[in-house]
């Protein structure tokens, strides 16, 4: 159990060292180690964290820490108490490289933050930053999220629901809080 433990803790605090981007950058980065690497999560309940993450207050990738935290305690035999614990843990290891990097060189960047080399370094970031992104959502389309071609019904469904939702988003502008809940119904109604 302990070495349950001190995985997480290492495996988060990995992600928060290096999750530049925020917490959908980090998706990618949850993925890779949490379902690929450790198989602590299936692909369908990594799907769960996701949505439920997007759905609750405060940052995704914690969100996503403390979730897997507790699942991956839960799932591998331990009590809902033991898997408190590695809520805390996970949660506690990716906050704590950020906390620390922020004051060891909010300091620094403020004196040099027009500095050319600096400014390069931060364009640098940007693509990479998209990038992370983008295969965050491209690692959501998946036969969890959309069904297949050979469930024609759920699959269409899935594509209508997307569809609308990114037109009702970018389009008109709806409030995503009504979006979320307006799909949750017709997925209620429909599947």
């Amino acid at each position: 159990m302990l070495m349950l433990y001190l995985q997480l803790f290492y495996t988060f605090f990995k992600i928060g060292l290096f999750g530049f981007g925020g917490g959908y950058a980090m998706i990618s980065m949850i993925q890779g180690e949490v379902v690929t690497r450790h198989g602590w999560l299936t692909s369908g309940q990594f799907t769960d964290i996701v949505a439920v993450s997007q759905m609750t207050p405060g940052p995704i990738g914690i969100n996503s820490a403390t979730y897997v935290g507790y699942s991956s305690l839960v799932n591998a035999g331990y009590g809902p108490l033991w898997g408190v614990l590695g809520s805390i843990t996970a949660t506690f290891a990716v906050v704590f490289p950020s906390f620390v990097l922020m004051l060891l060189i909010s300091k620094f960047l403020m004196r040099y933050k027009d500095h050319p080399m600096v400014e390069s370094v931060f364009r640098g970031l940007r693509p990479a930053i998209v990038g992370l992104l983008a295969a965050a959502a491209l690692l959501l389309l998946t036969e969890e999220n959309f069904g297949t071609p050979r469930e024609p019904w759920q699959f269409y469904i899935s594509c209508f629901l997307f569809a609308v939702a990114f037109v009702g988003n970018q389009v008109y502008k709806m409030n995503p809080i009504l979006l979320i809940m307006g799909c949750g119904a017709a997925g209620l109604l429909l599947f």
